[in-house]
């Protein structure tokens, strides 16, 4: 079994994954509503879901017939907390990008 790091990137690495992410943002879903707006089928989203599961970003529950998906952050908290150490994530500076943008390279 891979890292829990290592199994969180992996699952980032795909936009459809990362776009599902983005929709369990707003509210836990029914795999069919997670699966409707993307051009992928249903057996695809479930491998989709079933990855981010394994790697601890999503929960899955059974209600009645319905499989409903909810976002676990606690896995990105992780890999959140893992990217800051190199500084990666440091505000840009707006004031230096609007003088930029105001008066080109020479007035800066």
């Amino acid at each position: 079994m891979p890292a829990p790091l290592d199994a969180v990137f992996a699952a980032l690495a795909d936009p459809t994954r990362r776009a599902i992410l983005a929709m369990l943002l707003e509210d836990d879903m029914a795999v069919t509503d997670v699966a409707a707006p993307l051009p992928i089928s249903l057996a695809a989203v479930s491998k989709h879901l079933a990855v981010l599961a394994r790697a601890g970003l999503i929960a899955q529950e059974r209600r009645g017939r319905v499989v409903w998906c909810k976002l676990e952050p606690d896995a990105l908290r992780e890999a959140s907390v893992w990217m800051q150490a190199f500084g990666q994530y440091e505000g840009p500076d707006l004031d230096r990008l609007e003088a930029l943008l105001d008066c080109g390279p020479e007035g800066a």
